[in-house]
């Protein structure tokens, strides 16, 4: 089993959801974070007190599929996340070494 995580636009996120869902991904997170991707408007970017610089508003993909599928998911994420620019996001690919269901049995 593979986990990948995508850094990416916010304003992309609807279209890759939509497209990894279409294909059958059901195991899919979203967070939202600043990181420092080149903003592609003024409204993406905010200054960070903390870092003290400019932060981006981006989503953080987290999806997790068997080994097979990481090339279609990973394909999906770059085709739907490009945004025209060179700096668009970034795509990441790990092993997951177990997954547990949670449910009610005992």
């Amino acid at each position: 089993m593979k986990q990948i995580k995508a850094f990416v636009h916010r304003g992309r996120v609807a279209d890759i959801v939509h497209n990894l869902r279409e294909a059958g991904f059901t195991r899919i997170g979203l967070i939202d974070v600043k990181g420092l991707l080149h903003a592609l408007s003024a409204r993406e970017q905010e200054y960070s007190v903390e870092l003290g610089e400019q932060v981006t508003s981006e989503i953080q993909i987290e999806l997790f599929c068997e080994d097979d599928q990481v090339d279609t998911a990973v394909a999906l994420v770059r085709q739907h996340g490009r945004t025209g620019k060179r700096d668009a996001g970034f795509v990441y690919v790990s092993s997951v070494d177990a997954a547990f269901p949670i449910d009610s049995r005992d």
